[in-house]
């Protein structure tokens, strides 16, 4: 049912198009907005709601997903997590998930960010759309950076393990080198 350009949902899991989502109030419930690169959806669950039912879709849990973040890199408060590693699925909270006004945002999609002067930023995605979040813009860039270090490590732990799988599959062959005569 579209109803003022959202789709309403009963439920959702975030997948390779989400953007962000952010928290909203609608006659005193809370709802989720989430921006995808192709539309947006209201949808009946909290964002920290949201978050947890991906995370338990892909395996894990949030609390399993922070805990990985804090053995990955030692980070404890308002931790990135890797909600699906192989479909490169990274968000970082913008306030403490316990909290209502808490936003999730894919670091994949962020392309520009600007304070609006106050304590909020202004941030721009891939697909031109904008959202002004209630965070500084300092904060906002810290999230940006320990998100980006996070997807580091992930990628060079899977570029490791790729370079051992392939080595074991098919080990370099010695006998082909000629041995080396010394005729002196």
């Amino acid at each position: 049912m579209e109803v003022n350009s959202f789709t309403y949902l009963k439920d959702y899991e975030v997948n390779r198009k989400t953007m962000s989502i952010l928290p909203v109030t609608i006659k005193n419930r809370k709802f989720s907005k989430v921006m995808e690169t192709d539309g947006e959806y209201l949808v009946a669950m909290k964002p920290t709601d949201i978050v947890e039912r991906s995370c338990r879709y892909f395996g894990s849990s949030l609390k399993g997903r922070q805990e990985g973040t804090r053995e990955l890199m030692g980070v404890t408060h308002k931790a990135p997590i890797i909600v699906e590693a192989t479909s490169m699925i990274y968000l970082f909270p913008t306030a403490s998930p316990t909290k209502s006004d808490c936003a999730w945002i894919s670091h994949t999609y962020v392309v520009k960010h600007s304070s609006d002067g106050s304590e909020k930023t202004m941030v721009t995605f891939s697909n031109d759309k904008s959202i002004l979040l209630p965070i500084s813009e300092g904060s906002f860039e810290n999230q940006l950076y320990r998100t980006s270090h996070l997807r580091t490590i992930m990628s060079t732990r899977i570029d490791q393990r790729e370079y051992r799988k392939q080595f074991v599959l098919s080990p370099p062959n010695y006998s082909q080198h000629k041995p080396i005569v010394n005729d002196m």
